[in-house]
């Protein structure tokens, strides 16, 4: 009797366990799929560090790396996500830093995961800045990116609307005061999208360089890109030669890990499919004849290699 009493509690306990662990939306889908996080990098700047795969239901699409600045009158953040949603998240996340407000975004290119959160972060009295190149880019892309996450996300992707940015730069160099904080942006006609933005600390010795940099998963070559400019302002990186270097996607790294994961690869594309084009050898054979076993230790090397081959042929056929 005692035996039965005692599997009946034990069964009751464990019934307990799951009604409280769906009240507090543990057993949802979507719950614990993605924490968003900032770890420190130096004195008032943190990162985060997004996943190296792609953009998936359970990530939220929020594969990028987000940063977070600290000024003595509120908050600068480098990107604002993939969605309504996420950015709210990426919110509550910096508030766990600290309570200063975030006074400030600065989107680095026109991806998705770099802009679509705008909406949230304005509704919160953020400015939103951008070089004026990446608005064109979002504008003309917009209409694929919500659909896309639309169908990956579903509820997840709930208020989310295209919200563009309100400050726009029109110089390759600009240096803004936000909060008492310097603040450098360089722009070098684009690289992975139109817009791509680099963002220099001098005063920090910190530079998040968008997707100008990949580190630890191989980079994409997009329909919009364009190689050389990508490479350009790669180079202006290489003059800067941060203390600390914090990629559009991988963990933060140095300038050695950087030109070895990110310039290495463009760089020899660029060269191999510059002497197909001359040769006026054809796409296909352009492609084979690469040999990119130097970078498939990469995250995605193998599924994005292809594709990058492809697209870079194009673009120095246009060149």
């Amino acid at each position: 009797m005692s035996r039965g009493l005692g599997l009946a509690r034990r069964r009751l306990r464990t019934l307990a366990s799951i009604v409280c662990a769906l009240g507090l939306g543990l057993l949802h889908p979507f719950a614990g799929a993605v924490e968003v996080r900032f770890e420190k990098v130096t004195d008032g700047v943190y990162v985060h560090i997004g996943d190296l795969g792609g953009r998936t239901k359970d990530n939220e699409a929020l594969n990028a790396n987000i940063g977070m600045v600290l000024t003595p009158a509120g908050a600068l953040l480098i990107d604002s996500g993939a969605s309504y949603l996420s950015a709210r998240d990426i919110e509550h996340a910096a508030h766990r830093v600290s309570n200063l407000p975030i006074r400030w975004v600065i989107n680095t290119g026109g991806q998705d995961h770099r802009w679509l959160g705008n909406g949230y972060f304005q509704s919160r009295g953020a400015e939103l800045i951008a070089h004026a190149s990446a608005v064109p880019d979002m504008r003309a892309r917009a209409g694929d990116q919500l659909q896309a996450l639309q169908g990956l996300l579903g509820p997840r992707f709930e208020g989310t609307q295209p919200v563009y940015p309100d400050r726009l730069l029109n110089t390759d160099d600009a240096r803004l005061d936000l909060g008492g904080l310097r603040v450098e942006l360089r722009h070098r006609g684009g690289g992975h999208t139109p817009g791509d933005l680099m963002v220099w600390l001098p005063e920090r010795d910190v530079v998040f360089t968008g997707d100008i940099v990949y580190t630890d998963r191989l980079l994409a070559v997009l329909p919009v890109s364009r190689t050389r400019p990508w490479l350009e302002a790669f180079g202006v990186v290489e003059a800067i030669n941060p203390r600390w270097l914090i990629p559009g996607h991988g963990r933060p790294s140095d300038l050695t890990t950087a030109r070895r994961h990110t310039r290495d690869y463009l760089q020899s594309l660029r060269m191999h499919m510059k002497r197909a084009v001359d040769d006026m050898q054809e796409i296909g054979a352009a492609i084979r004849s690469f040999d990119p076993k130097p970078f498939l230790h990469l995250h995605n090397a193998a599924e994005l290699h292809p594709g990058n081959a492809s697209r870079v042929y194009l673009d120095v056929e246009r060149e």
